[in-house]
């Protein structure tokens, strides 16, 4: 009797380590950066970064940036983001200097994360895009 008993305690250990394994695992996954970020309404898909991607690999352009990852949140004006070609919200920013500016996107400010999230961005790609969207404000 006390053989089952053991059998069935050594059974019942293994299968609660199993399960904490994969609840560890899928908190793991819920965890991880995301690919890209949607907002409801918009036309998502994981790979949208690297489909924006220059032909040959090169770095991407300020609008293939903006199209890929800015404009969802300037192009409304999301959590006071200045909105895209709105001189009146860009002219304070543009005042303070573009390098103010490039450092504010590359490493954030207010509610705007680093880089925008757009965690596959060079720097250089991220000041092009903010080189783009201060060119649609002028």
């Amino acid at each position: 009797m006390k053989s089952i008993v053991g059998i069935m305690a050594a059974l019942a250990l293994g299968a609660a380590a199993a399960v904490a394994q994969s609840v560890d695992e899928q908190i793991a996954e819920r965890l991880a950066a995301p690919d890209s970020i949607c907002m409801q309404g918009d036309e998502c898909a994981a790979a949208a970064p690297a489909a924006t991607a220059a032909a040959g690999g090169g770095p991407r352009s300020g609008e293939e940036v903006y199209n890929g990852a800015c404009g969802t949140c300037h192009a409304a004006g999301v959590a006071g983001a200045p909105k895209f070609a709105d001189a009146a919200a860009w002219s304070p920013r543009i005042a303070k200097g573009m390098e103010t500016l490039y450092s504010n996107a590359i490493n954030g400010i207010n509610a705007m994360p680093a880089k925008g999230l757009c965690a596959d961005c060079s720097d250089e790609e991220i000041q092009a895009a903010v080189d783009y969207m201060v060119e649609s404000a002028q």
